[in-house]
């Protein structure tokens, strides 16, 4: 056989091969695997009215990075209007699928702006905490609102 014929005999062999990959005894277990992952808890693995009230509290702030599995919000940076020469962002962590105090973690970063650049600074210690109660708080009302619907 000459060249030419050992390639186009190479290109028939993977043409068949590929066409056989679409009769994968595995694909129909794959599929029941892949439904019940969807289906199961995992899908959210932080609790519900925490990650909605963290959402809600912070709406007003532009949503940088938002994970509902790893239970991490992450805020854009906010300006002020009434003082432009300080801004905030916030980092959110939904750490439990319990709606308790400890399932929330906030994280406050603050800059000033000296010489038309922005400069890390100092954030009231209070700041996180009172972010955190406003959260807590709006899981409580959400979780009563969810139990007087029911």
């Amino acid at each position: 056989m000459n060249r030419k014929s050992n390639i186009v005999l190479i290109l028939c062999i993977l043409l068949l091969l590929n066409s056989c990959s679409r009769l994968n005894p595995f694909s129909k277990k794959m599929d029941i695997e892949t439904s019940e992952i969807v289906n199961s808890q995992i899908s959210m693995a932080v609790n519900a009215f925490l990650w909605r009230a963290s959402l809600d509290t912070v709406s007003f702030i532009p949503v940088n990075a938002a994970d509902p599995i790893g239970g991490f919000i992450s805020t854009d940076w906010y300006l002020d209007p009434e003082n432009t020469n300080e801004r905030i962002k916030l980092n959110i962590y939904v750490k439990d699928r319990r709606l308790r105090a400890d399932a929330i973690s906030v994280t406050v970063f603050r800059e000033i702006k000296v010489s038309e650049e922005w400069v890390k600074a100092d954030v009231n210690p209070d700041t996180s905490r009172l972010v955190e109660a406003s959260i807590l708080t709006k899981a409580r009302e959400l979780r009563i609102g969810s139990i007087g619907d029911s």
